[in-house]
C-alpha cells in the first residue's frame, strides 16, 4: 500500500512527477479541479490555502524579530527540546545543505538553522525565524500542511502552493505536548528534491517523537494538568504520571479545577446533579472513589483541590482573551467533556463554544471559518457556513453550504 504521506511512489521519474504537478497547479489556480496524480493531502491543502486566500507567489509574512522573536522562543516549550533537534537533524542539515526549522502551532518559525548557503537562499522567500508559515499565509508546505493535517508530510517542489517555494523539498512533523497532547509546533527538514525519499520523513517523525520523550522527561514533578475538550473521559497529568478519569471524575476535577476556591458539597452537587434530589452519600462516595485517584490532590471542607490545576479549557479561554483566535481554534480539540449532562458542565462547554464561535464570526477569517465548518460540531453551523460563503471568493467551492444545516443551538 502506497503510503499518501510520502511525495512519491519509488522508482518514479522526479522530472515528469514535477511537470505533471505543476500543470495541475496551473489549472487549479485557473480555477479547475484537483485530479490525480495530485496527492489528496497536497490537494485538500491547496484547496485550504485557496479558501484562505494564500499567496501563489511572493514571500511569507514576518511576524516576529529582534528582542521579541529572542522572548517568545525563548519562553517557548520547544525550546527546551532544540538540543534533540540539534542532535538528531542538526549536523546533517550543515553537512547535506539542509535547512533545520522549528515552528510554533500557528506556523511561526521560531528556530532555521543549517547550511549558510542553503540559509541565504531561504531567505529571499523569508524562510527566516519570525516569518509566519501556516498554510493561510504561505500556501501548501511541509511545516504548515503538517500542522494542518497534525500528521508527518512531505511537500515535494510543485507541491507547494506559492510558486516562489516550488524549488524546494521539504518533511515535517508535528509536535504534542506530551502531558495533555496539545500541539506545540512542527519540526521540518527543508532543501533539494533528493529529499523526497521515504528516509526524510521517517528520520523527521522519529526526531519529533525523540523530543516528545525528552519534553516527557523534564516535566517538572509540581506540574498538574486537566485535558478534558473533546474528550468524554478527562485526562489528568499529576506528577509527570497521567490518569485517565471515568466520567462522573471528570466533570468533578473540570468544576473544581474551574472553582480554585472550592465548593461546599451542596454547591458541587448542583453542579453534577441539578436540582433533582440526591442524597449527601451519593455525592460522599464519589468524592471518595476520586481521592483514592488523586491522592493529596483532592480536599474536603469545601471540596477544592490543593494546587493549581491547569486545564485545556483555560488554555483556550486564554488565546481568546489575548486575541488570537488562531490560538484558541488549534488547542479546541472538541466540546468540553461532549456527552456529560451535569449542569455545570454543560454551561461551561455552552460558553466555551459560544465565545470561539463569536470570535470566529468576528474575525470572519475565511481559513479560520473552513476549519470550523469541517469538524464534526461546525458542519451543520448554519451561520458559520453563511459567513464563509460571504468571506470566500465567488466561485470557491467551499462556498457552497452542507445540505443538512442547521443554525447553531442557541
Amino acid at each position: 500500500m502506497v503510503n499518501p504521506w510520502l511525495a512519491m511512489e519509488a522508482g518514479a521519474d522526479p522530472v515528469e512527477h514535477t511537470r505533471t504537478v505543476r500543470r495541475a497547479h496551473a489549472a487549479f489556480l485557473a480555477g479547475g479541479p484537483v485530479a490525480p496524480p495530485v496527492r489528496r493531502v497536497v490537494a485538500d491543502s491547496w484547496r485550504r490555502s485557496a479558501a484562505a486566500r494564500a499567496a501563489s507567489d511572493g514571500a511569507a509574512p514576518i511576524e516576529l524579530d529582534g528582542p521579541a522573536l529572542r522572548a517568545y522562543r525563548d519562553g517557548h516549550p520547544l525550546a527546551r527540546a532544540m538540543p534533540v533537534f540539534r542532535e538528531l537533524l542538526g549536523a546533517i542539515a550543515h553537512d547535506a545543505a539542509h535547512l533545520l526549522a522549528v515552528c510554533d502551532p500557528q506556523g511561526r518559525l521560531l528556530w532555521v538553522e543549517g547550511h549558510p548557503g542553503v540559509r541565504r537562499r531561504a531567505e529571499r522567500m523569508h524562510f527566516v525565524a519570525g516569518a509566519r508559515w501556516d498554510e493561510q499565509h504561505a500556501g501548501t508546505n511541509a511545516p504548515g500542511t503538517a500542522l494542518a493535517a497534525d500528521h508527518a508530510v512531505q511537500i515535494f517542489t510543485a507541491e507547494h502552493y506559492n510558486r516562489q517555494v516550488q524549488p524546494w523539498t521539504c518533511a515535517a512533523a508535528p509536535l504534542h505536548d506530551p502531558r495533555t497532547g496539545r500541539l506545540l509546533g512542527a519540526v521540518d527538514i527543508s532543501g533539494g528534491d533528493h529529499l523526497a525519499s521515504p528516509h526524510s520523513l521517517a528520520l523527521v517523525q522519529a526526531t519529533a517523537r525523540a523530543a516528545e520523550a525528552h519534553l516527557a522527561s523534564s516535566v517538572r514533578e509540581s506540574g498538574a494538568c486537566l485535558t478534558a475538550l473533546g474528550r468524554d473521559e478527562a485526562l489528568l497529568v499529576v506528577d509527570g504520571g497521567p490518569l485517565r478519569l471515568g466520567r462522573r471524575h471528570s466533570e468533578i476535577m473540570t468544576l473544581l479545577a474551574h472553582h480554585p476556591e472550592g465548593l461546599t458539597g451542596d454547591q458541587l452537587a448542583v453542579l453534577l446533579y441539578g436540582e433533582r434530589e440526591m442524597r449527601p452519600v451519593t455525592l460522599r462516595a464519589e468524592m471518595s472513589r476520586l481521592r483514592q485517584l488523586a491522592g493529596p490532590l483532592l480536599a474536603s471542607r469545601p471540596y477544592r483541590l490543593t494546587r493549581p490545576v491547569t486545564t485545556d479549557l483555560d488554555a483556550v479561554e486564554a488565546e481568546l482573551a489575548a486575541g488570537d483566535v488562531t490560538a484558541a481554534l488549534d488547542g479546541y480539540r472538541g466540546p468540553l467533556l461532549p456527552l456529560s449532562e451535569a449542569p455545570g458542565v454543560r454551561r461551561l462547554r455552552a460558553a466555551l463554544e459560544d465565545r470561539l464561535r463569536r470570535a470566529l464570526l468576528s474575525a470572519r477569517d475565511p481559513g479560520q471559518l473552513l476549519r470550523w465548518s469541517r469538524t464534526p460540531w461546525g458542519e451543520h453551523d448554519l451561520e458559520i457556513h453563511e459567513a464563509l460563503a460571504a468571506a470566500l471568493p465567488p466561485h470557491a467551492p467551499a462556498r457552497t453550504a452542507p445540505d443538512r444545516s442547521r443554525r447553531h443551538p442557541a
